[in-house]
């Protein structure tokens, strides 16, 4: 202190230091909490939406308690880097947790490391035909941010802890001694909060599963291959198959994300059965009628090609590399069945806008992608087109001319997600190019809610019956058979998690031979089936159609 009481600059300074000192040492502590946090999050947040809740948070993790172990006995040379080295693992683990959830929403199943890969593009190009390309493109540029600042940041906070850990190193024995104890008597006595054991070691759990679907899809190729080398009906000739539909025009029709919640849950069924039930009345009255039945397909929210493999091949194809084998051999489809047998087979894809190879392997003799169908009217959400333009211009360029029998391959997409804008039925008269849509639109709500998503879906699918039955109705006859069938259940928005995998199937004719052949089959009366109807996995419809229909001696 100088003379007469004033102070120097040191002394001066002195409180500033002090109080930035203190501030240092509130930030570091507050960084070290959040770095704590972050790892803690990373280990026990859970792979499942169902699961996240205020439970899964206060858990004790096993593989956190080892690792803290590992970095105390390491010297001081090798800490870092393998503090590193499990943060960016860590980091890792947390995006396959994330796919994990998404895929649990979108397909009801975890994220397969193996085959999943090419369904981002699959995506991509989804949210390129619903948002705009714009809208795909940040969305994938966010998401490869995410991808690869999350493990960054999670290596960060795993090195932070790494130095506190090593700085405090009898403090951090203690505690780490006491969590283990806390850990191994939880497990003993299976002490759970909120329903969750906090005895966790879920990390463990989950890389060991998927390490075990990494070892199943390996061997899957070769049981696929097994399957795919029997079959019944690959040297029968043409004159020994379909007998029983001589003369007919065949439409197997795909309606989009139709699935037994559709016909049965509470909040949309009651509508979609008011649509079937009125569109049989109307059937019978002008002479047609209708069985139904269940098939379970091997895929849920998505992934429709998967069921079209499936319903046409006669082999159970639930994954991108089953796909891409069965389209590399011969198996016979049974479109592939109805051209051996005489008839013109036809593909009609109203969301294919790229070149689609695979109709030659489906056995089609003429391909109508988007650019053929020539639409143009407007988009409705992610379907190119409406179904009744669809139907409308195959029966313009096929059925209304004079033609040999044909079969034809339909799917229906107005009721593929997101649901957010719906056509409207016109005359189908005045269908034509489709400009008339542009009038004809019903446009959902911008910002929707989960109630907004399940009305949009119900009454997309209450559009493409009641396009059906109009179809039908107009253009139908004594040579018409139609085989209508859901893909897959919609996504867990609409059906909840774990809904059932399976789809309702309608057979429609008006010759009463038709109906007569598939007499033993159970299926109920009418176009939706009752609760108790059979149901059959998908795969084998091919083998019981072409049975049904063939010689009967």
């Amino acid at each position: 202190m100088l003379p007469g009481g004033a102070i120097t600059p040191e002394e001066a300074t002195a409180p500033r230091e002090v109080a930035a000192s203190r501030g240092r040492r509130i930030l570091a502590g507050a960084g070290t909490g959040l770095a704590a946090m972050l790892v803690l999050a990373a280990l026990v947040v859970p792979d499942e939406p169902h699961r996240l809740g205020p439970g899964a948070f206060l858990r004790i993790p096993l593989e956190g308690l080892v690792a803290a172990g590992l970095l105390l006995v390491l010297p001081a040379r090798v800490r870092r880097p393998v503090a590193l080295l499990l943060g960016l693992v860590l980091g890792l683990l947390v995006l396959l947790k994330l796919l994990d959830m998404g895929f649990f929403v979108a397909r009801d199943r975890p994220f397969d490391v193996l085959l999943d890969w090419g369904l981002f593009d699959d995506g991509f190009g989804f949210l390129a035909d619903s948002v705009g390309r714009a809208g795909a493109v940040a969305a994938a540029a966010g998401a490869l941010l995410l991808a690869v600042g999350l493990p960054v940041l999670v290596a960060r906070g795993a090195l932070r802890l790494a130095r506190v850990v090593a700085r405090h190193r009898a403090a951090s024995v203690r505690v780490v001694a006491a969590l283990s104890v806390l850990w191994l008597g939880c497990a003993l006595f299976g002490v759970r909060l909120a329903g969750v054991p906090v005895a966790d070691r879920d990390a463990t759990r989950l890389v060991a599963a998927h390490a075990g679907q990494f070892r199943a899809g390996l061997r899957d190729r070769v049981a696929f291959a097994r399957e795919a080398s029997v079959d019944a009906y690959r040297d029968v000739p043409g004159d020994r198959l379909l007998t029983g539909l001589r003369g007919k025009d065949v439409l197997v029709a795909f309606v989009e994300s139709y699935g037994r919640d559709a016909v049965e849950a509470p909040g949309l069924a009651p509508g979609v059965n008011a649509v079937l039930d009125d569109g049989y009345r109307r059937l019978r009255a002008a002479g047609y009628d209708a069985r139904s039945g269940f098939l379970r397909s091997p895929t849920f929210g998505g992934g429709s090609w998967l069921a079209h493999d499936t319903l046409l091949s006669g082999l159970w194809v639930d994954n991108d590399q089953r796909h891409r084998d069965l389209l590399a051999g011969n198996r016979l489809t049974l479109g592939g069945a109805f051209h051996r047998a005489g008839w013109q087979t036809v593909g009609v894809m109203p969301a294919a806008t790229q070149p689609w190879p695979e109709g030659k392997f489906f056995g089609f003799d003429r391909y109508y992608g988007a650019e053929r169908l020539a639409y143009r009217g407007p988009k409705f959400s992610y379907a190119p087109m409406p179904d009744q333009y669809a139907l409308a211009t195959f029966q313009r360029l096929e059925r209304a001319k004079p033609h040999a029998p044909l079969m034809a391959e339909i799917p229906l997409i107005s009721s593929h997600s997101p649901w957010s804008a719906i056509p409207q039925p016109v005359p189908w008269t005045a269908v034509g190019d489709g400009t008339i849509y542009h009038r004809a639109r019903i446009e959902g709500p911008v910002q929707r809610d989960s109630a907004a998503i399940r009305a949009g879906y119900r009454q997309s699918i209450e559009y493409t019956l009641r396009t059906l039955v109009s179809y039908v109705l107009t253009y139908g006859g004594d040579d018409l058979v139609l085989v209508f069938l859901g893909d897959h259940q919609p996504a867990a928005p609409v059906t909840g998690e774990h809904a059932s995998r399976d789809v309702p199937i309608t057979i429609v004719a008006a010759d009463p031979r038709v109906l007569n052949r598939v007499a033993g089959w159970g299926w109920q009366d009418g176009l939706r089936p009752g609760q108790q109807a059979p149901v059959w996995p998908m795969d084998a419809f091919r083998d019981r159609f072409l049975a049904a229909f063939g010689p009967t001696h």
